[in-house]
């Protein structure tokens, strides 16, 4: 690792310097225009030396995730070098094919004409990337804004310091400032950026900072990507596979240390299988992260990010408890280390904050259940998730589920692994977000989708005045019988 990351202080980052973001700006907004004509393979091209940097720098991308926040190199490897190398490779097959225009088949009233759609960049785009998954999180989306052709300021998060410096590092060596550039900063940095006029804002964090990019992209009319969070629910059903569902669950939910906004929030189980699945849910985190004792040692259990977060979620396990919740597992704490062990909470009070308020940690409420229609109501009182899960065998209770909520993806009997699936959207709704990313989504959503229609032969003369005649027995034919 370099000198400057290893150097990197503590504290929060010394703002951008301003008047540099806007020269780079300005210098992305003219390289834009010639990028209009780019090549599928020059974006090949650079999408190629982005996955190479993944190989060539993987060892530096293990220290500086475990510098931010202790992440195990196996993990990094699994969650932050694999999706990103993933995106590059199914850009670098599908792309000269997403780039060809879509032929559209004429309307009898179009007759005589043809008509396709074409794929062009927006322009220069601004990618604001979140702390928890800080290199998958800031190249994935980098990659597909370059297979739509265009140019990016990249804003890694100032929570995640060896980590920002070093994906400045990569993105220095390999691209040219005009094409791609990192900006490091904090909320002045963001503040001063989201001021700027982009073409394009991909933005992953929390719905309340959404709400504010939204609205400042809404002052230069901006389209926006907006990948947030919310509180993603589980449901086991009494018919789940016990073992296999806790397996997979304790996986989901304590990857990361629970800082993922795709992992389980909140569990309803069925009270058939409660105190089994409490257990096969111990069995399965000792399984992990080894037993109480060994857990704080684990290197395979990374650790909170710092220690304002620490305290958050420090104080949703205490009042829970102080209501009345029992810690079934974990709860342990060591706040040198912002270390919390993978915690299980029952017997959760309705009003506790940890079932109103994003966890984003490793603690996971079980609330016992035995109406499905009840539980489908609380879920859709609630803003929609980013993710719902849904353990069972039986098919008419998984149907029932899917068919009356909504969220911005599922999995039945696993968790997490919707985000891998490089031919599936990825987003939210509504409070959990705004568009989609991953592979020809994301190449979607940094392009715009042009209507361009050539004209051989119409029957649009037909409609031109004077209203008379033939012409005005034309239209009212056209009106009932063309369209």
């Amino acid at each position: 690792m370099s000198t400057a990351v290893e150097n990197i202080a503590a504290g929060a980052p010394a703002e951008a310097d301003h008047g540099r973001t806007e020269r780079l700006l300005a210098a992305q907004q003219v390289k834009a225009l010639s990028l209009r004509t780019s090549t599928a393979a020059e974006r090949i091209e650079k999408i190629k030396r982005l996955r190479q940097a993944m190989f060539d720098r993987s060892e530096q991308i293990y220290k500086a995730c475990h510098a931010d926040f202790a992440k195990p190199a196996p993990e990094v490897e699994i969650t932050e070098i694999l999706p990103v190398v993933m995106e590059a490779n199914h850009a670098i097959r599908h792309l000269k094919g997403w780039m060809k225009p879509e032929r559209k088949r004429p309307t009898l009233l179009m007759f005589g004409t043809s008509a396709e759609v074409r794929n062009e960049p927006k322009g220069v785009c601004l990618i604001i990337s979140p702390w928890n998954y800080p290199i998958n999180l800031s190249f994935g989306p980098l990659i597909s804004a370059l297979a739509a052709g265009n140019t990016v300021i990249l804003k890694p998060s100032e929570m995640t310091p060896h980590c920002a410096q070093l994906m400045d590092e990569i993105v220095a060596d390999i691209f040219d400032e005009d094409e791609v550039a990192v900006v490091q900063g904090a909320v002045q940095t963001s503040q001063h950026l989201l001021g700027l006029h982009f073409d394009h804002i991909f933005f992953t964090g929390s719905p309340a900072v959404g709400k504010i990019v939204m609205r400042a992209a809404a002052e230069h009319l901006t389209s926006v990507t907006l990948e947030l969070g919310g509180k993603s629910p589980v449901i086991v059903d009494k018919t789940a596979d016990i073992n296999k569902s806790a397996k997979n669950l304790a996986w989901g939910k304590f990857a990361n240390n629970g800082q993922t906004c795709i992992a389980p929030d909140y569990m309803y189980v069925h009270t058939d299988i409660l105190d089994s699945f409490v257990e096969a849910m111990r069995k399965a985190m000792t399984k992990l992260y080894g037993d109480q004792a060994q857990m704080a040692s684990n290197g395979d259990y990374c650790r909170i990010v710092n220690d304002k977060h620490y305290a958050r979620v420090k104080s949703l396990i205490d009042d829970a408890t102080e209501r009345g919740a029992r810690v079934s597992m974990g709860g342990v704490e060591a706040n040198n280390d912002n270390y919390i062990a993978p915690t299980l909470l029952t017997d959760v009070d309705h009003d506790a904050r940890v079932l109103q308020e994003e966890i984003f940690g490793p603690v996971l409420p079980i609330i016992p259940f035995t109406d499905a229609d009840r539980v489908i109501d609380q879920i859709n009182a609630q803003p929609k998730p980013l993710a719902l899960y849904v353990f069972a065998r039986d098919k008419d209770f998984i149907d029932k589920v899917l068919s009356n909520t909504s969220a911005g993806g599922s999995c039945v009997n696993h968790s997490m692994v919707q985000f891998l699936h490089a031919n599936l959207p990825f987003g939210g709704v509504n409070n959990s977000g705004l568009g989609n990313s991953h592979g020809h989504y994301g190449f979607k959503a940094f392009s715009h989708e042009r209507a361009v229609v050539r004209e051989r032969f119409s029957l649009s003369f037909l409609f031109l005045p004077p209203y008379k005649g033939f012409t005005r027995w034309f239209i009212k034919f056209a009106t009932r019988w063309l369209v």
